[in-house]
């Protein structure tokens, strides 16, 4: 039997190649269009149409039309307070750890699903992250006066909303239900930090 030539080797190495290349290319496409669909603007039938969208956009707190982030947030202040004040016996700090662990992981896929039918990662009607995490922060709050629990709030929303080093770039590098819930994590304890000190002073 003839052994190969080498231009046949090389045709055979150069064709090879292409189709790695061809079904790399293929694999990477098929992976970035997740999100490439139209970005769409939420509204309240959207939400209802699956409970994951619900809870994603904070029960209808996200689809304010003005700073729906803030709203998110401020949606999260008040359960916490209400829950809190209503069943103190059930709603201890120890059950608001679980539910934010839980709240967080769930979070993940949550955000993740409705950022891919929004047609954007963290497309800003989605807050269940923004809930999480000033439940987050208020847990080490209370008890505690309104004006400190304001206090609270406003330097978490300062923190989610400029984004200073590393939450942009955890922001940037994550772009995904974990990027999400993740970057409001850190502003929150970059809020709890802040208020640590400042008590310290």
């Amino acid at each position: 039997m003839l052994p190969n030539s080498p231009d046949s080797s090389s045709s055979s190495n150069s064709s090879n190649s292409a189709d790695s290349a061809d079904t790399s290319t293929t694999l990477l496409n098929a992976a970035a269009t997740t999100y490439r669909m139209p970005m769409r603007r939420p509204n309240v039938n959207f939400m209802l149409s699956h409970p994951v969208h619900w809870v994603s956009l904070g029960f209808g707190s996200g689809l304010s039309p003005i700073m729906p982030g803030t709203m998110g947030t401020l949606f999260g202040w008040l359960s916490f307070y209400v829950l809190t004040m209503r069943w103190p016996e059930f709603f201890t700090p120890a059950v608001w750890g679980a539910i934010i662990v839980v709240g967080f992981v769930v979070g993940i896929w949550l955000c993740d699903k409705t950022g891919q039918a929004l047609g954007v990662p963290d497309h800003g009607a989605i807050v269940w992250d923004e809930i999480i995490a000033i439940w987050l922060v208020m847990v080490f709050v209370m008890p505690a006066s309104f004006k400190a629990q304001l206090v609270a709030f406003l330097i978490f929303r300062a923190f989610d909303m400029v984004k200073p080093p590393p939450i942009r770039q955890f922001e940037r590098r994550y772009k995904n239900g974990f990027g999400v819930m993740g970057d409001d994590l850190i502003a929150a304890f970059f809020t709890l930090l802040v208020l640590a000190l400042w008590r310290v002073v």
